[in-house]
């Protein structure tokens, strides 16, 4: 028996590997060992994403043709075709191998041959069509039937929009013919970009900005000017390289772009590909194909990269310094920006099958810019969009739409998904929860009235959208006692604001006393020992921009840390050892001291004014005065007294309570016993901490041992009460 032949996964482009593999299928329904070239036809028809079902449809409509009788002799030819076996498979994503025909291989080996003849690099469904009407074919007689001729097909083949493994495009000709996605002009980058393409020599431009900043729709509104006879003199074409071509075959995908490229533009996104000697992601000699285009004006080259590419490949190169123009892409601002959604609206409601509300777009604008601030406009706003129809869609699914719309309301919630914070309207109930943020601190604080107030004064101020919008939402400095409620406040502010204590990062600065200690924080620099892990500050806010930030007792921080609090109060951002900027615009910076604790213990007897002025020497005295300046407030926690204590106390038995009540037990516990248990507070100038103490000791050590004596029944209520200088459990079942 004769060895069996596979076909190339490299020989067919993506689309008609594809067509094979349904091909395949359809053997199985006619009941047919090998693949005819009917059978293939037959496929084309039932894929209309296809180069090939594209043209066979133009040829419909050129030649009035009947497409349902088409279709019918073509299912009957693929039923009653057979061929022999050419010892030759295709395998298919499956695993699965099918005999291939004569035919078929016919088609494959002539279509490879015409695809590269035209600067492709592998064989289409539209290369095999052109072959299939050739007498040399069984089904041509069908085609040639119809009007399917080989150069009625061929002469098609010159939109460039119907060749499916081009080695590169012309986006001139696809924007001439309407088949380039909408985009929004930015006129002023536009003009720049005219001028730099429009001088005598060194045409060649370089766009440089972050991901996201609308570099590549530049290039694409610059090939619209030139469809529209708006563009540079004398360059017709703008012409981009096939990603995947270029993959398979870079030095043959290089040569074949520059060649099309004649008199006109070569677009190369992300041409740092091309540059960084044994960093080149591309092989030496198609790097070098395309650096000598930069010695002369034959081709214009039109490069993108990122400022970080940029710097890391591009700029010490003596070729791009010589002979081409960097032209920085600024990011678009939320004015801007709602046009280049609106362009992209109706694109939107045809994929996502939607309509968009008026004021949506002006709202995914604004929210991306505010909140989506890792990456720029409108790069940003763009994702959100996604985001947003694809929410609409999910919604959809219960719902019960004919179309669904997409809202104000669904950006928000898109936004809230993808940063974790509740981004909502501030209606009537938002608005009267913010109003009633002291009320709702009160619920976990007790006393500290003047901490509670500055606090939600500067969160209201920042949410009804008054503050600056680079700096966090407030900077405070707190101070007093240990024990008086410093960090229950982070803890209930971060519940209040993000909804979960999780929001909430602490870092015990006691652990950053040595001056390398920074390096924890922010990452170490590349080449230095773990400059791939990051920093525990930058990396935690990174992952949640939306916190509160606690460095608790602060006094005890290196210098050099100093210096990283003085930018975030200052700037609202940091940058991490890895290069990326940090953002702290929508974080809650608290710091806590004991500096003047002893002080403020004694604010009653001293009075506020005097003790106040003490602690506020020592502060100058401890810290620089860049550092307080920098500071929105000083908050003064005072001591709390036995009425507070108590109030605390009740607030810890709730938790208690519930711990209980998930054993479906009930704890119940009168005045004298709660008097009783703060009488063993020996230390009640410590504040709350020595409650916790006291509950462990008094309460849940010998309720345990209660529960396991007793083994009390579910629904039962245990007392506490209070029997001479001892606090007994009893159980009282039916109350």
């Amino acid at each position: 028996m004769s060895k069996r032949g596979l076909l190339s996964p490299k020989i067919p482009s993506g689309e008609l590997t594809q067509a094979l593999n349904r091909a395949a299928g359809h053997m199985q329904k006619f009941n047919k060992r090998v693949l005819t070239a009917e059978i293939l036809l037959y496929t084309y028809l039932k894929l209309p994403d296809t180069a090939a079902h594209r043209i066979l449809r133009q040829l419909a409509d050129q030649r009035r043709f009947n497409w349902a009788s088409f279709e019918q002799q073509a299912t009957r030819a693929a039923q009653e075709r057979l061929t022999r076996d050419m010892d030759f498979d295709f395998k298919t994503d499956s695993g699965q191998k099918i005999s291939l025909g004569d035919d078929i291989l016919y088609l494959i080996d002539e279509g490879l041959v015409l695809a590269q003849a035209r600067d492709e690099t592998r064989c289409g469904t539209e290369h095999t069509l052109v072959f299939m009407p050739n007498a040399r074919v069984s089904v041509s007689r069908l085609l040639n039937s119809f009007g399917v001729t080989s150069s009625a097909v061929s002469d098609l083949l010159t939109d460039p929009a119907l060749s499916s493994y081009a080695a590169a495009r012309d986006h001139v000709a696809l924007a001439k013919n309407g088949r380039m996605a909408p985009v929004h002009f930015r006129d002023d980058l536009l003009q720049n970009l005219l001028g730099l393409l429009s001088m005598a020599h060194n045409r060649h431009v370089i766009l440089v900005g972050a991901t996201g900043v609308g570099k590549r729709s530049l290039a694409y509104a610059l090939a619209q000017l030139i469809a529209n006879g708006s563009g540079p003199v004398g360059l017709t074409r703008l012409i981009e390289m096939n990603e995947q071509a270029l993959l398979d075959n870079a030095l043959s995908t290089a040569r074949a772009g520059l060649r099309l490229a004649q008199g006109g533009i070569l677009f190369a996104p992300n041409i740092h590909r091309f540059f960084g000697g044994f960093r080149a992601e591309f092989p030496e000699n198609a790097c070098a194909e395309l650096q000598k285009a930069f010695f002369d004006d034959q081709v214009v080259i039109l490069g993108t990269a990122t400022p970080g590419r940029f710097n890391d490949r591009l700029q010490a190169n003596s070729t791009i310094a010589q002979h081409s123009n960097i032209f920085e892409i600024p990011p678009a601002g939320v004015d801007e920006t709602i046009p280049i959604l609106g362009a992209l609206e109706a694109k939107f409601e045809s994929d996502y099958h939607l309509s968009i509300q008026a004021d949506a777009l002006n709202e995914v604008a604004r929210l991306a810019g505010r909140y989506l601030n890792e990456d720029p406009l409108p790069g940003s706003a763009v994702h959100l969009l996604h985001r947003a129809c694809v929410q609409v869609n999910l919604n959809k699914q219960t719902a019960n739409e004919q179309k669904p719309m997409l809202t104000v309301e669904t950006v928000r919630q898109a936004t809230s998904q993808l940063t974790g914070i509740p981004v909502s309207n501030m209606g009537a109930d938002e608005r009267k929860r913010y109003a009633q943020m002291e009320e709702h601190l009160h619920k976990r604080i007790i006393g500290q009235e003047e901490a509670v107030e500055t606090i939600s004064r500067a969160v209201k101020t920042a949410r009804v959208g008054l503050k600056d919008p680079k700096r966090p939402i407030g900077s405070f400095l707190f101070l007093g006692p240990t024990g008086v409620g410093k960090s229950e406040l982070a803890k209930a502010l971060a519940e209040f604001m993000f909804g979960t204590e999780d929001a909430l990062v602490t870092f015990d600065m006691s652990e950053y006393m040595d001056e390398s200690s920074v390096n924890r924080l922010i990452g170490s620099p590349p080449g230095y020992v773990g400059s791939k892990a990051g920093g525990q500050l930058t990396n935690a806010v990174m992952a949640r921009p939306y916190s509160v930030v606690l460095f608790d007792e602060v006094e005890k921080a290196a210098v050099k840390i100093f210096d990283l609090l003085l930018q975030i109060m200052d700037e609202g951002r940091l940058t991490s050892g890895k290069g990326e900027i940090v953002k702290f615009s929508e974080c809650i910076v608290l710091m806590t001291s004991n500096i003047g604790g002893r002080d403020l213990a004694k604010i009653a007897q001293l009075g506020e004014a005097f003790v106040h002025s003490k602690v506020e020497e020592t502060l100058s005295a401890h810290f620089r005065p860049e550092f307080l300046n920098r500071l929105d407030d000083i908050i003064y926690f005072h001591s709390l007294d036995n009425d507070h204590l108590r109030r605390i106390l009740d607030l810890m038995l709730k938790k208690e309570f519930k711990l209980l009540a998930q054993q479906n037990l009930t704890l119940r516990l009168g005045d004298d016993a709660k008097t009783w248990l703060l009488s063993k507070n020996e230390h009640p100038e410590w504040g709350a901490r020595p409650l916790r103490r006291i509950i462990q000791e008094y309460i849940r050590a010998p309720l345990a041992d209660f529960l396991l004596a007793e083994d009390p029944q579910a629904g039962v209520s245990i007392k506490m009460v209070v029997e001479g200088d001892e606090l007994k459990f009893i159980q009282a079942s039916g109350e």
